[in-house]
Order: structure tokens, then C-alpha cells, then sequence
């Protein structure tokens, strides 16, 4: 989702230097013990491939009331190919109108669902709508999201979701106008919407903004080298049965052949056997954040060589320091509760794993998503004289348990725009004044919106008097003390404290105090994996060059074992976050110095490489600059894109036949890759190659049409040519995509004055 291997992109002086990408590690003086190489464990990685998963029907046959609940579950339901069942959207109907744009949501004669873009003088868009994301399941915001298979052969996104409650069109402005998800009126233009043109795609992949592997099952987005395009493979667009239990084909085929009996092996994971965390991450694999570490996950392979659920706490700080949600999160928040830090709850307690109804923890079918029985089977006291606990009356909306503890609060990242309410999985205690301190809707507000916070207050302290206190270490990073917590046994909360550390108070090797170092080396020997792997981090960016602290740093790698790649992938990430954050603030020497100790600890991580020799090229050390590029492109998953920013650094240094050569070289690796198109039509507008320059641009915009300096540039060759009319129509796309381009806004009033009558 995000930095080190997320994407930004950086701008030098167009036509004096291109655009180049980075994908968001100087050691002191004297020897220094190294650390110890990094060599992949053979054998211990489960091997699994596509061929391995045989769909839910095959489990049909030997599973008929699993099945049939899991059918009518908003798992089985959650996506399909599109027609007259799965789609709720209305096509067929009104026309979306925005201020600029209609779209013309269509059903074909042939059944096919369409959207129609026709804009002024623009020839219409069409897209096939390919697949259908949900399904309006949601009783706190149901939501359908549709996606269509592009050119370059991955699938994407839609700008045009759809509400069912409310029954409205909508879209996600954030990555552009940052005002959440809003209702599509004539008042927002289209390219108002984040999505438009179609960028965000589905599986996992990090050229493009993407959704990870949760909308659909075993879904793998790959750069296919021989065909010079993605293929994307997609086993179910619904949450099939595979998603939790892994691949089924060994299983299937020891049941069909009569070779089960009494085996203690049976191909497969038996989840009812997982312990406490085991369980959890089943259902995280795809209900939580998640920070990815390698591509190409499938269930059935170790989940945490692939994703970290704690690594997205570093840096974006998604939750309060309770562990509610801040910006935008999933139900990984139950990790902050107190029936899991003290108890055994896990989400199957709760949720039938195929029907998805309620249960208790006996697995009795209860009567809905209100019915007490999910609490009290555990806090059985509390069911003895119900109204003396909840001090309302029995059957009351206020007598329910859920409605104190795990009220519907909508995610803050999405604005008001669109209802998007999810129940609150930390079950915290209601204190009104607290929680309207930190900026949430306290659970009492939802009934009693016309009293004031500070009567809800008072009423509650004179109910409960002095409430149950948080928790030593949630206490502290509310009140952003900045203790550190070895002991605390909370994984999410340390995470969060040690993203404080390593954030605000840690700086590339400059010691603090010794309490500091002291509670991180007890940190980097906790049981939990991501706990670990950030304190390591810490230690080596503040104290890495102390000999003491390297000397242990060493030890504790030697000592790593099987966790060796696990822990390495996320120091390295950790670290490469940091520097990504020095990069951005401009601060050239402490981003460098990071970048080079996370190669310390995974010298051929390609995304280190490509950052690190991005951050020499704007510090103007060419030699080592290209230096770490030449390293990148033997790394790096995606060579064009090395070579797209090799190119750019070459032209930096007049070394123009050189540059070309990149960008000829990416585009023979990936045709689809729009910044090399885009240089190269520099290079042929800086010699006045005309015809070849708009080729180029045109290329540019087809495989990006976001891309707005790409439009300028067109506009500019255009306008070069006489060409006036394109040309006003690729400044009006370079504007629309760009609206601070005020050289795009002079060149509309003067190309609108030469075409006036």
C-alpha cells in the first residue's frame, strides 16, 4: 500500500531531466564487525502454486453443509462476474452525472455491463465491467465496487462505486482533492476521483496503487517477460473456501481415492486445531492493514514471509493509541482488546466461519449481531442482573452490550460523505470525555446526541465511579511520553511506541540515553516477530556504529535461525521507511546513511538499491549514484523502471546516447511503462523531432492517461506542428490531471484565443 515499496514520484526540470520514479540505506569511521550474510533457508518455505488450488466446488462433494452455508455467506458472495444477481448497482438507468463528464452505466444485449464516458469534444470511453466487488453486504456502509481488465493485462478498478443504502454513486477523492469518499454530484469533476483513469489494480504488485490479495482468492498479478505484459490470475472473485483452509488439490484427491480413513495427516489445515494467534491470522490475511514484504503469497505458504500486520503502525499511525481507528483500518484492532491480551478470543468465537452468523463461544447460533450471548457466555457475572450493569432497561438499545462496547463509528478517512461504519473491535470501556479528547464518537453520543460530553461524563463516573485504567502502555502513548515497554506482552502497542522512537526522538548514529538502548535490546529479543524486527531496527539506526551495540546486533543475526529472512525483511523495510522520510524532508546525508544500513542487513533488496541511488543522484554524487543503480537492475523485480531512472540521471550528466539507451531498454522489457515513453519524447522534443516526440507522448498517455506533464508536453509538440485543436485538448487533460500547472492554464487561454472564430 505505501513507501519504501509503494511508488512516488519526483520531478526534475522537465526536458533537462524527465521524471524518474522511487520506490517509497555511511557507516562511521573504522572497522566495524559485518554482519553476516543473508542466504535464503532451502526447504523451509511451503511450496505452492496455482495448480495446487481446485475451488470451492470440489469441496462440494464431501462438505455439502459447509458449503451451502459458506454459498449464502458474504464471503461466498463477496464478488462474481457480473449479472443479474450480483449486480446492484442501477445500470441501465439514470446516467452518472459529474461536472465535466457523463457516464452511461449500461447493460449490452449480450448481458455485458458497461460504463460509457462521453466528455465535450472528446470521443466516448467504454469499459466492460469484468467483475463485481461486493455486494452491499454491510450493515455499516454496503458498498459495490466494479473492475475491468486493461491492455497491459492487469485488472482495475472503477472510479464508479455504488451505495446501497442510500442508493448513491460514489468515489474515492483522497489520493487527489483529499475529501474522502463523496457522493458523485455536478459539482465534482471527474478527475476529482482517485481512481480515474483506472490506477489502482487488483492483487498485489508495487508499480501500481493496488489492493492487496483480499478482493477476491489467489489472485496473482505477474510481469510476464516473454509476452511483455501482466497476467493477472484470479481463482474467485468471492472469498472461497481455499482463502482460509490453503490448497485443497492433495486433500480432494487422498478423499476421492479412499486414502483419509484414520490418517493423521489430511493434506490440509484443520483450523479448528489453531491456536489463539494462529486463528487470528487466518482472518487478517485480509480483515487487518497490512505492510507487504515479498510478492507472490498464496495460502498455504508462510503468511509472514509475505505481509507484516504490525509494520503499518511504522510512520502512518493508523490507529489512536488505543487502537481505535484513526484514519482508515480493519479489525486488526482487536489485538488492542482486552478479550485477547487477557483472554482467548479469537474472530470464530464470535462469527461462524462458513454461514458467517453469530455464535457463542459453545458455537450456538445466536440470534443476530445484538444478542448478548457473544459476551456474557465469558462475563457470565454480568448476565446475573443485567440492568444493574448496563444501568438501562432490559431489551433497550442501551441494555445491549455491543452498543457500549463495540459501537458503529464511521472511519474517519472517508469523511461524511458516504456511511461507512464498522463496529468497534478494541471493545473498549465508554469514556465520553476521553473519547471526545482524542476525536471519537463516544459510544453514549449514538443514543444520547442531546446531552452534552460532559453530562455523559459525569453520569457515567456516578454509575461506575473511577473507571478501569488503560493499560500502563497505552496510558504512555496517549500522553506521547515515549517509554518504551519490554515487559507490556501488548505486540501492537510496543510496535506503536517504537514507531514514536524511531520517528521523532532516534537520528542516524547518535546515541541516546542509555534507558533507551537498554529497553530496545530487551525489545529485540521479544517472542514477537515484528516487535523484534523494529527495535532491531532502532538499535541499528541509532547505536549501529557503537561496537558494543554491533557486536550484540551480530550476535542476535547469527542467532536468528529459521527467523533469519523474516526478521531481515522487515529490519530492512523499517529502515528503508525511515530513510524514505529523511529523503522526503530533504535531508540527503541522513537518508543515504539509512538506505546503506538497511543493504547492510539485505544487500540485494532492489527497492534499497533503487532508493539509495535515487538519493545520491539529488545529492549530486553521480559516480555512486550509478553505481547503485547498476546494482538495482540486477536485483530489482522491475528493471524498466531502474533503467526509466538511470536514464534520467545520465541526462542530468549530458550523457544523452546513454540515456536514450535506458529508456530504449525499458521499453523493450516493458512496452506498457509509461515514463520511458515519456522520456523519450523529451529527447525527441529537445531535437525537434516532432513526429517521434508525439509518438512517444501518445504512448505515454495511452499506458498512464494521469499522466499530466506527459499531456503538457504533447500539447507543446502539437502546438509546434500547428496542430492547435489536439493541442488544446492534451493542455485541458494535462490541467484537468494537474491543477496547479498554471503553464497548462496559459496555453488553454491562448490556444482557446487562436481557435475562437
Amino acid at each position: 500500500m505505501r513507501r519504501l515499496v509503494g511508488i512516488a514520484l519526483f520531478a526534475g526540470v522537465v526536458l533537462a531531466g524527465g521524471i524518474a520514479v522511487w520506490l517509497g540505506f555511511e557507516r562511521g569511521a573504522g572497522e566495524l564487525a559485518a554482519f553476516p550474510s543473508h542466504v535464503e533457508a532451502g526447504g523451509t518455505e511451503p511450496v505452492v502454486v496455482p495448480a495446487d488450488f481446485v475451488g470451492a466446488e470440489a469441496c462440494r462433494e464431501c462438505h455439502a453443509p459447509q458449503y451451502a452455508a459458506w454459498q449464502g455467506s458474504t464471503h461466498g458472495r463477496a464478488g462474481d462476474e457480473p449479472d443479474r444477481q450480483t449486480v446492484i448497482a442501477p445500470f441501465g438507468r439514470q446516467p452518472i452525472r459529474f461536472r465535466d463528464a457523463v457516464v452511461i452505466p449500461a447493460r449490452t444485449a449480450l448481458g455485458e455491463y458497461t460504463f460509457t464516458v462521453q466528455r465535450s469534444g472528446r470521443d466516448p470511453v467504454v469499459y466492460r465491467v469484468d467483475g463485481v466487488i461486493g455486494g452491499g453486504h454491510m450493515v455499516g456502509g454496503g458498498t459495490q465496487g466494479f473492475v475491468s481488465r486493461m491492455p497491459d493485462g492487469t485488472v482495475r478498478f472503477l472510479p464508479f462505486d455504488f451505495v446501497r443504502r442510500e442508493g448513491e454513486w460514489f468515489c474515492n477523492t483522497n489520493t487527489r482533492v483529499d475529501r474522502g469518499w463523496v457522493p458523485i454530484t455536478p459539482d465534482l469533476a471527474l478527475a476529482d476521483c482517485g481512481d480515474w483513469p483506472p490506477v489502482r489494480v487488483l492483487g498485489t504488485t508495487p508499480r501500481f496503487a493496488n489492493c492487496q490479495d483480499c478482493h477476491g482468492s489467489q489472485i496473482l498479478v505477474e510481469f510476464d517477460k516473454d509476452a511483455k505484459e501482466y497476467e493477472t490470475n484470479i481463482q474467485s472473485l468471492g472469498v472461497n473456501c481455499e482463502s482460509c483452509h490453503g490448497p485443497g488439490r492433495s486433500h480432494v484427491s487422498r478423499a476421492r481415492g479412499g486414502q483419509l480413513g484414520d490418517a493423521n495427516d489430511i493434506a490440509i489445515r484443520a483450523l479448528g486445531t489453531l491456536d489463539k494467534d494462529q486463528s487470528l491470522a487466518v482472518c487478517f490475511q485480509c480483515h487487518a492493514l497490512k505492510e507487504p514484504l515479498e510478492q507472490g503469497y498464496l495460502p498455504g505458504k508462510q503468511f509472514e514471509a509475505f505481509y507484516s500486520l504490525k509494520l503499518p503502525l511504522v510512520g502512518e499511525r493508523p490507529l489512536f493509541p488505543d487502537g481505535r481507528v484513526r484514519t482508515f483500518a480493519y479489525q486488526e484492532n482487536h489485538l488492542y482488546s482486552d478479550c485477547y491480551l487477557n483472554g482467548s478470543m479469537t474472530c470464530v468465537d464470535c462469527h461462524d466461519p462458513h454461514g458467517q452468523h453469530y455464535r457463542d463461544i459453545y458455537g450456538r447460533v445466536l440470534d443476530g449481531r445484538f444478542d448478548d450471548g457473544q459476551c456474557v457466555d465469558c462475563h457470565a457475572s454480568k448476565a446475573r442482573d443485567l440492568e444493574a450493569h448496563t444501568k438501562h432497561a432490559p431489551g433497550s438499545a442501551g441494555s445491549r452490550c455491543v452498543a457500549c462496547h463495540m459501537p458503529y463509528l464511521q472511519h474517519p478517512e472517508v469523511g461524511d460523505g458516504v456511511r461507512f461504519t464498522r463496529s468497534d473491535h478494541t471493545i473498549p470501556i465508554p469514556r465520553p470525555a476521553f473519547d471526545t479528547a482524542l476525536g471519537i464518537e463516544t459510544a453514549c453520543s449514538q443514543c444520547h446526541g442531546d446531552r452534552s460530553v460532559e453530562e455523559l461524563d459525569r453520569q457515567v463516573m456516578t454509575w461506575y465511579g473511577t473507571l478501569k485504567p488503560h493499560k500502563p502502555i497505552v496510558a504512555d502513548l496517549v500522553a506521547s511520553t515515549g517509554s518504551l515497554h519490554p515487559d507490556a506482552q501488548h505486540p501492537m502497542a510496543q510496535v506503536a511506541e517504537l514507531n514514536t522512537l524511531l520517528t521523532e526522538r532516534l537520528r542516524p548514529n547518535t546515541p541516546t540515553e542509555p534507558q533507551i538502548l537498554e529497553r530496545l535490546e530487551q525489545l529485540s529479543e521479544d517472542p514477537d516477530l515484528d516487535v523484534r524486527s523494529v527495535a532491531l531496527a532502532a538499535l541499528h539506526l541509532a547505536f549501529g556504529d557503537d561496537r558494543g551495540v554491533r557486536r550484540s546486533l551480530v550476535r542476535r543475526m547469527e542467532d536468528l535461525g529459521e527467523m533469519d529472512g523474516l526478521v531481515r525483511r522487515r529490519w530492512a523495510v523499517v529502515l528503508g521507511f525511515v530513510a524514505d522520510r529523511y529523503r522526503e524532508r530533504g535531508d540527503l546525508v541522513a537518508a543515504i546513511t539509512v538506505y546503506r544500513k538497511g543493504l547492510e542487513v539485505l544487500p540485494r533488496h532492489g527497492g534499497l538499491l533503487l532508493n539509495l541511488a535515487g538519493a545520491y543522484a539529488a545529492a549530486q554524487d553521480h559516480t555512486n549514484a550509478l553505481e547503485y543503480y547498476s546494482r538495482a537492475l540486477d536485483a530489482h523485480d522491475d528493471r524498466a523502471l531502474v533503467l526509466v531512472n538511470m536514464g534520467v540521471l545520465l541526462e542530468r550528466l549530458d550523457r544523452t546516447a546513454e540515456a536514450v539507451t535506458a529508456y530504449r531498454q525499458a521499453v523493450e522489457i516493458n512496452p506498457t511503462e509509461p515514463l520511458a515513453h515519456f522520456n523519450l519524447g523529451n529527447h525527441h522534443l529537445r531535437r525537434e523531432e516532432l513526429a517521434e516526440a508525439i509518438s512517444a507522448y501518445q504512448r505515454a498517455v495511452t499506458y498512464d492517461p494521469g499522466l499530466a506533464r506527459a499531456h503538457f508536453y504533447l500539447a507543446r509538440a502539437y502546438i509546434l506542428t500547428n496542430r492547435l485543436a489536439p493541442a488544446l485538448e492534451a493542455a485541458r487533460l494535462a490541467l484537468e490531471f494537474e491543477p496547479d500547472n498554471q503553464g497548462a492554464r496559459n496555453m488553454i487561454r491562448d490556444l482557446e484565443a487562436a481557435l475562437a472564430p
